[in-house]
């Protein structure tokens, strides 16, 4: 790797920036690869889309169905093990009777119920971002309706993505004045962007309390068993069982929920016919409790009491909202199946079964799930219960991965690393956070020892996910499926007024343990929005100060310098202009390569993008100066691909786009004053159009870009001592006689020329700084939060997988 310093302050060029080159919201015209304009065809993605016929493929949909079991509905299914003891805990022990008995469970039928069936299976999982769910989701399709997003490089032509359309195209002028307002001030796009960073903190923040809270009453079990055993022990096997938990995460989530479904699968069934047995034995007249007039009688006696006690019925929905933030990892439909004839039902018994034998034995509420278990099988239940009890931490681990995933690619969140562990979208492992989440999970366990704490905490952040959920859900049925608005409002607030009853009730719990989660969101949602400030304001920067390109045509075709032999990668924010980084290097070093292409990797809020519709690609300048501009277009699913496969995808699409501009007026129409803009969509795939005849040969992985005889016999010195960098690789060769145009043939020439001399990756090495004039506020986030995250989480090179031997890093100072 070379570097270059250049650091000075206020970037000043010698001609001012002109923002007439283009902006951050410049239409972008894009030519389809045959040629008539538009965006290429969706038949072209049928392997990529998810179908919308769930039915056509019933055995994928059932293994799903299965997976899920062990991933998203381990949380849901073990909240038999403490939700009767919370809700009996603290004020409400003055009020244990049969009646009070027969109200909780009425509570928490009518609560399972209405939550997790009508809302979330029913209406919310119908809001999927071509089949990605979570808080962001809905956020992403807000933003692909109305002009809600903060994301400083966006561009016409993502509008002219397959994946970006919803399905709904029709105008509803109920809710037009509400966009306007919405639109017009930056606040309430502000507003609605903390909001539902606010839900992903607090799912990540549930990914720390829910292992504590599962595994710790699981073994409470064994506590009750064996009198000799301290509480202090009980702890101590809980947190061997969490590191055991969280060191199985590398292996995904495929293998995870076929490993975990089992489990959970006894599990339901064990305390389905658990429950139906007491409800024989015990007290068959708990059937009744089913009516809703139960609830008032409840409410009648216990009071303000009562209300408070809404903090443990609402554990009986505690990981619901994994259910949707997991969706990515499976799919609706195996998911509506799932809950609706196997955890519903088996919970509505079990519950039943619970309070059924509590009616009749009111001492044993402290520990009501183990007391209501049958002598002869109560360590297989014990066992089970711990198992499902690891299962229930695994759905929100996995929700917490995929949260994340979404945060960093709309640029909310620090670079970290993300593994991909199946072929299935979706299932990931991110390793740093895995281990962050298991430390702050044994802190928890350790320091708290108590999960009535634990679970105070636990219910304030899963109902503040499921009340922000029900806001973005009444905007999603505004602005994206487009009703009316008295159906909208009719939801938020027969929702609102459930959900505001309960995390009200969790609210009043915040001083005894419900303050560690408000304290992990906190922590978190300020981590967010610094990283979300400085990263506008780099780009912002970028923007306005970027290399007019008048300035670059009056250089001539050699821009001032030395050309040399090979391909210069300048990585650069911007989706227009030239980057005030190329000014920088060609200041200092006045040599450049014979082939510039400015490379722009931007995240769309789109779920993935096709390959087809990947690269936007477009010329800089007239022909002879040999500048190109690609932007490689990634959704918040999509894997980055490897490095060498990315050149030669870069250099095929490059020799399309020069043969479709040869023949494409608006490509190549010299009425354009700025000669940058114009960009077209070219396909991926090498064997389409291609003009070059291309050859599959192994070489190793480094060679290729070198320019230095010197530096290709130390790389393959290195490269044939370590043959996993041996790679597949393609050689372009242009045909005698092909007939094309003598200036395309040459050009084209060149780029494989350019090719063979080498590929040189060059990137700004950055550092943001604030203004001496800004405020101590500015400089305290830019200084010293924005500058801290971005020292200690993965590098660009690293994340945009670039060969550290072939990078050149620029160093720059922002001064924002």
């Amino acid at each position: 790797m070379y570097q270059v310093g250049i650091h000075r302050e206020g970037d000043s060029l010698e001609h001012p920036p002109s923002l007439a080159d283009g902006g951050a919201h410049e239409s972008i015209d894009t030519v389809g690869k045959d040629g008539k304009g538009g965006q290429t065809p969706q038949g072209k993605r049928k392997t990529e889309l998810p179908s919308k016929f769930p039915f056509l493929n019933i055995s994928r949909n059932i293994v799903l169905a299965y997976q899920s079991l062990g991933v998203v509905y381990g949380d849901l299914s073990t909240s038999p093990l403490y939700v009767y003891r919370s809700v009996f805990d603290g004020k409400l022990q003055d009020y244990q009777s049969p009646e009070t008995i027969f109200g909780a469970f009425s509570l928490i039928f009518w609560t399972i119920t209405l939550i997790p069936l009508l809302k979330y299976v029913f209406i919310v999982l119908c809001a999927d971002d071509n089949g990605e769910g979570g808080s962001f989701a809905l956020y992403s399709l807000l933003c692909r309706h109305a002009k809600f997003s903060l994301l400083p490089n966006q561009q016409a032509a993502d509008e002219e993505l397959s994946s970006y359309k919803y399905g709904y195209s029709g105008r509803s002028t109920a809710c037009l004045q509400l966009k306007i307002f919405l639109e017009k001030h930056k606040k309430s796009r502000t507003v609605l962007l903390v909001i539902v960073l606010l839900a992903a903190c607090m799912v990540i923040g549930d990914g720390v309390l829910t292992p504590a809270m599962s595994v710790i009453s699981s073994m409470s079990g064994i506590q009750a068993a064996a009198d000799h055993l301290t509480h202090d022990g009980v702890v101590f096997l809980s947190c061997i069982i969490l590191v055991g938990l969280f060191a199985l995460q590398h292996s995904g989530t495929h293998r995870v929920g076929f490993l975990f479904a089992p489990i959970v699968l006894i599990w339901l069934i064990s305390i389905m016919i658990i429950g139906l047995y007491n409800t024989i034995i015990w007290n068959p007249k708990i059937v009744s409790a089913l009516s809703p007039y139960y609830i008032v009688k409840f409410f009648r006696e216990t009071g303000k009491d009562g209300w408070i006690s809404l903090g443990g019925i609402l554990l009986s929905v505690a990981g619901t909202e994994a259910m949707y933030a997991d969706l990515g990892h499976f799919s609706a439909f195996s998911m509506r199946i799932t809950f609706a004839f196997v955890v519903y039902p088996c919970l509505v018994i079990q519950y039943m079964g619970q309070a059924a034998f509590l009616s009749k034995n009111l001492d044993s509420i402290p520990n009501s799930f183990y007391s209501s278990i049958p002598d002869g099988v109560y360590w297989p239940v014990f066992v089970i219960a711990t198992l499902a009890a690891i299962v229930g931490s695994q759905s929100i681990i996995t929700a917490t991965f995929s949260i994340v995933k979404q945060c960093n690619s709309l640029g909310c969140f620090p670079r970290v690393k993300i593994v991909h562990t199946s072929k299935h979208k979706g299932q990931i492992y991110v390793p740093e956070i895995n281990w962050i989440l298991m430390i702050l999970t044994l802190v928890v366990a350790i320091g708290f020892q108590d999960t009535t704490l634990i679970g105070n905490a636990y219910g304030l952040a899963c109902m503040t996910v499921m009340f922000i959920t029900t806001f973005l859900m009444t905007l999603v049925i505004i602005f994206v499926w487009q009703r009316s608005l008295v159906f909208a409002a009719a939801f938020l607030l027969f929702f609102w007024f459930i959900e505001g009853l309960y995390l009200s009730s969790a609210a009043i719990k915040a001083p005894q343990g419900g303050w560690v989660s408000l304290l992990l969101s906190f922590i978190l949602l300020a981590v967010m929005l610094v990283w979300h400030y400085g990263t506008r304001k780099k780009y912002k920067y970028d923007l306005h100060n970027k290399v007019p390109l008048k300035w670059i045509l009056g250089l001539g075709p050699s821009l001032g310098i030395v050309r040399v032999p090979g391909i210069g990668l300048i990585y650069s924010e911007l989706v227009t202009g030239v980057p005030p980084i190329f000014s920088h290097f060609v200041t200092n070093l006045p040599a450049f390569h014979n082939v510039v292409v400015f490379i722009c990797v931007k995240s769309v809020p789109v779920p993935y993008v096709s390959s087809d519709e990947r690269f936007l690609i477009g010329r800089v300048g007239p022909r002879p100066y040999r500048m190109y501009r690609c932007i490689v277009r990634y959704g918040y699913k999509d894997t980055q691909q490897d490095t060498g496969n990315f050149e030669d995808l870069l250099i095929q699409s490059l020799a399309e786009f020069i043969q479709m501009e040869a023949v494409e007026p608006q490509l190549s129409s010299p009425d354009s004053s700025s000669l940058d803009g114009r960009m077209a969509v070219i396909s991926t795939n090498l064997q389409s159009h291609s003009p070059f005849i291309i050859d599959d040969f192994e070489t190793c992985s480094t060679i290729q870009s070198s320019t230095s005889l010197t530096l290709q016999s130390v790389r393959s010195s290195y490269d044939d001592g370590n043959h996993e960098n041996r790679k597949r690789r393609v050689r372009f060769n242009l045909p005698e006689n092909s007939g094309m145009d003598p200036e395309v043939r040459d050009e084209l020439i060149d780029l494989v020329q350019a090719k063979e001399a080498g590929v040189a990756y060059i990137m700004g090495h950055s550092y943001v700084k604030a203004r001496r004039s800004s405020s101590c506020w500015k400089k305290f986030v830019i200084n010293v939060g924005y500058s801290f995250l971005r020292k200690n989480c993965r590098a660009s090179a690293v994340a945009l997988n670039i060969p550290h031997i072939s990078l050149i890093e620029v160093g720059m100072i922002y001064y924002v």
